[in-house]
């Protein structure tokens, strides 16, 4: 009888917490599919009408949405293949005994703490400017033409911003995860005559299996939702070359006006998020029971 006063107890205490915060999801989604199935643009205030999903046909028979569709499956790919393969190679370097390692480790890890917006003009005017940029010295020097990475190679170039904004996360989990592996695990490999990269493969690679799916899983749910970087380097240009589907939303909402198309393009990008981060979660179960 104590044990189920105590959970009615429990129950009734954090309820408020469970509804407030149903509330601050629910409701926005609601207005959301609301604003989707009407003609709403803020241009013509007063002459909103119930089209049903004719937002969400338009929206889905866009060409822009296929182009915004394969930018964010590139972007999110190129910027997991970069952080986990560096963040790997980084985080053995750090596992090395060196002097002044909790600095290095520090300045490695401090890229993480820098605001989006801030580290893309940082990108955009000191590191990638044609004229003034460090990347157009150093082709000066060797007498090379400067390249113009966010003109010609925009989706690349926002996918390094990214992936060096990422890298640190991923170093750290690495890190972390590297520091448990079995040390007398790698000196019986050692004296049994497996060589560096055979140890590397078959030891710390599975080792590392976990922490991997891990940042794989982490990384995916906000790289998804990239846009910061976008907004102030290409403004997803030229055209629709670095254009994901979270700019697309941006884009059809405030720079076209179209409430209406925006929340059906939310609506379906939200969707398909949870598609992925489901497929993702099973993923890294069955690695965890494995």
């Amino acid at each position: 009888m104590a044990t189920q006063h105590s959970r009615a107890a429990a129950r009734f205490m954090i309820a408020p917490s469970v509804i407030l915060l149903l509330a601050w999801m629910i409701v926005p989604l609601g207005m959301t599919i609301y604003f989707s199935t009407l003609s709403y643009n803020l241009l013509s205030p007063g002459m909103e009408r119930f089209i049903g999903f004719t937002n969400y046909e338009y929206f889905l028979t866009d060409p822009a949405f296929f182009a915004a569709l394969k930018n964010t499956l590139l972007l999110v790919g190129g910027v997991l293949v970069i952080t986990i393969v560096g963040g790997t190679l980084l985080a053995l370097l750090l596992d090395q005994p060196m002097w002044g390692q909790g600095i290095v480790r520090i300045l490695v890890i401090a890229p993480f703490f820098v605001m989006p917006t801030v580290s893309a003009l940082v990108w955009k005017n000191m590191f990638m400017n044609p004229v003034n940029g460090l990347f157009a010295h150093a082709a000066k020097a060797v007498g090379l033409q400067p390249f113009d990475f966010l003109a010609h190679a925009p989706l690349a170039s926002i996918t390094l911003i990214v992936a060096w904004q990422w890298l640190p996360f991923a170093t750290l989990i690495l890190l972390t995860a590297l520091q448990s592996l079995d040390s007398e695990q790698m000196e019986a490999a050692e004296m049994d005559g497996a060589g560096a990269f055979s140890r590397f493969i078959h030891i710390t690679v599975p080792h590392l299996s976990r922490a991997i799916t891990v940042v794989i899983l982490i990384q995916t749910i906000f790289l998804l939702s990239v846009f910061a970087e976008i907004l102030v380097t290409t403004n997803g240009g030229p055209g629709t070359a670095s254009t994901n589907l979270t700019y697309l939303v941006y884009a059809q909402s405030l720079l076209q006006f179209d409430v209406g198309g925006g929340s059906a393009g939310g609506i379906v990008a939200v969707v398909l998020a949870n598609i992925v981060a489901i497929f993702l979660m099973r993923m890294i179960g069955k690695n965890l029971e494995a």
